[in-house]
């Protein structure tokens, strides 16, 4: 029944679970990363993911801007990313307080990255650097 129960919700592209790592002028409805039908994400390389996060904003702000990081023995190693401004990432900006927004954003994996279990960490500050969200996912990269 649970491996039934499973597929169906593979299919579906269920939201991710997700650990909060500190959203304090934000809250996260749901975290989608596709493709990645199960968990921990298989990042290939030579891929592109697409993250896409349902957030209600806490505050006003003007901008936003994105963190990444690979997360390996308790260290943040950067990420970058191709468009680190939320307000190109489908936020429509100045950020209003109460209002929910969807934020898109691109993970390329390169080549040349190591195969190894992560954990990927993202974060989006406001304009005065506190956390609109944070959130972290184990993943696994592989060829």
């Amino acid at each position: 029944l649970l491996l039934a129960l499973g597929a169906a919700a593979t299919a579906l592209a269920e939201p991710l679970r997700f650990v909060d790592c500190g959203s304090v002028d934000g809250s996260i409805q749901e975290v989608n990363v596709s493709p990645c039908p199960t968990q921990p994400c298989l990042l290939h390389k030579g891929t592109s993911y697409s993250i896409n996060v349902t957030f209600a904003s806490k505050i006003e702000s003007q901008g936003s801007k994105a963190r990444v990081y690979g997360e390996m023995l308790h260290v943040d190693i950067p990420f970058p990313i191709p468009e680190p401004d939320g307000c190109k990432s489908g936020i429509q900006c100045p950020i209003q307080k109460d209002h929910s927004y969807s934020y898109l954003n691109k993970l390329p994996v390169k080549s040349e990255y190591p195969s190894i279990k992560l954990i990927v960490k993202w974060e989006l500050v406001d304009d005065q650097d506190q956390m609109l969200f944070c959130w972290k996912i184990p993943v696994q990269i592989t060829s």
